[in-house]
């Protein structure tokens, strides 16, 4: 059991001043109504976010809207000077830099630190990436369709059904009973893209997947149209066959400027002369059935979550399937961040025939991620109707990554992650370690800053040096 190390709690927190009033100056530079609809939003956000960390400190939700806030007034200063001048825009940059770099410096003094792992640096380099992961978990955070009223109820209901069909059918005791494994797609679709001056094809075939009958919520899980449909990216070389790399994406990603962006192509496929082969997540993407890539994956409802990872596990494992049925002696190694990296521990306890797997940043524990966002009302409802972290937690062992051994050999097993992660907390990777028996290789940064780290681009390369891929 790792130990935990927590900082004292904290009175009151008089740096959220800073924030307060960078969002009056904002509200109040200028008194003209063009000027009130650029600052209104960053105005808010800071003002509502900097109140919150004063009288609530310790609050994890509090920093998020600061330093989104911050970041966003940082991006509208060029307007702010075609508006209310130069000194005030001057002035709004500044106070909104040093706000952004506040809230990473304050969340970097609450995090809990973890035997296992190097004490975050300080700096302003490294609050400023921690700000950016603050920035982003605003975002997961606000933007979530958190189930309420009678969808909360529902929920609720599902879990007592749910845990009695896991029970009945012993997928407790082996998760492999609920995850068969498919088969190769028949009818496919291929054709050419390009991006960036980067040419690639998109391979599509029918996901295929079926919930078990016993499951709650397969009939509304069934309804989305495009999500039945697998979108895959190939990169491909010419000539003799090459290596594969699998590259499972993270939470809110799926379109291609995205996913090209985090596995960067110029370095994987052109300089270390890899394939690439890059399954877009079911309800990612062009799979979405909401407004924003991602919706229902992790905002809805448990049935929907534990149907999501049932599908990625098929999909991932069909995608395969497809991979060897056209090339048999096919080398793949699989490379996957963050929600990717939780896909990839929960692929290597089903496909053996990896030559290596790398889980970046890797969230592994759904139920404490998810809880760390609740509201207050949530969490005191949920826990009345008897459905709690722990529960939830039970609820989704048939599709946790540490409920089954890995099958590869130890030595083809890699993780790394970042000291000052405030979206995946230490704990998550500490876990999947202790479960993979291997150490984590970590990196001074955060979540957001994981392509732009050296120590990303050496885990990869140690993995395929150690897998014995031959490259140009």
């Amino acid at each position: 059991m790792t130990t935990v190390h927590l900082p004292p709690p904290r009175p009151r927190e008089w740096l959220a001043l800073l924030p307060v009033a960078t969002g009056l100056y904002w509200l109040l530079a200028d008194a003209g109504g063009l000027w009130l609809l650029l600052a209104l939003l960053p105005g808010l956000l800071l003002i509502g976010g900097g109140v919150a960390l004063l009288l609530l400190p310790g609050d994890a939700r509090t920093l998020g809207p600061v330093a989104l806030g911050a970041a966003l007034g940082a991006l509208l200063t060029p307007l702010a000077w075609w508006v209310a001048g130069l000194a005030d825009a001057f002035w709004l940059l500044l106070l909104s830099i040093g706000t952004f770099l506040v809230a990473g410096r304050l969340s970097l003094l609450r995090a809990a630190q973890y035997d296992g792992m190097p004490e975050p640096e300080r700096s302003t380099r490294m609050d400023a990436k921690v700000a950016l992961d603050e920035l982003v978990l605003g975002y997961f955070v606000g933007a979530a369709s958190l189930p309420s009223g009678a969808l909360a109820a529902r929920n609720c209901e599902d879990a007592a059904r749910l845990e009695r069909a896991i029970a009945e059918h012993g997928w407790d005791e082996d998760p492999s009973r609920l995850h068969p494994a498919p088969q190769a797609p028949e009818d496919t679709q291929v054709e050419r893209a390009r991006l960036w001056g980067i040419d690639y094809e998109i391979l599509r075939f029918e996901s295929g997947f079926q919930p078990p009958a016993p499951l709650p919520g397969d009939d509304r899980w069934l309804r989305g149209e495009a999500n039945r449909h697998c979108h895959v990216r190939l990169l491909r070389h010419p000539g003799p066959p090459r290596p594969w790399l699998l590259c499972i994406h993270g939470y809110r990603m799926g379109p291609a400027w995205m996913d090209l962006s985090l596995f960067a192509p110029q370095w994987l496929h052109q300089r270390m002369g890899l394939n690439m082969i890059q399954p877009v997540l079911p309800l990612h993407g062009p799979r979405s059935v909401g407004a924003k890539s991602g919706d229902q994956f992790l905002d809805g409802d448990l049935t929907d979550l534990l149907h999501a990872e049932m599908q990625t596990l098929w999909d991932l494992r069909r995608t395969l399937a497809w991979l060897r049925r056209h090339e048999p002696e096919a080398r793949v190694g699989v490379l996957g961040f963050s929600l990717g990296g939780y896909n990839t521990a929960l692929l290597s306890g089903y496909e053996q025939d990896l030559d290596f797997v790398i889980a970046g940043i890797p969230v592994v524990d759904l139920a404490s991620a998810l809880w760390r966002a609740l509201p207050p009302a949530h969490l005191r409802y949920f826990a009345a109707r008897g459905l709690d972290e722990t529960r939830y937690r039970r609820l989704l062992a048939p599709v946790s990554p540490l409920s089954r051994p890995p099958l590869q050999p130890v030595e083809r097993r890699h993780i790394f992650a970042a000291t000052g992660d405030r979206i995946v907390h230490p704990e998550h990777p500490l876990a999947l370690a202790e479960h993979w028996q291997v150490p984590v290789t970590w990196y001074q940064g955060s979540h957001l800053s994981v392509r732009r780290e050296r120590t990303m681009r050496e885990a990869v390369r140690k993995a395929v040096d150690g897998a014995g891929w031959a490259l140009r």
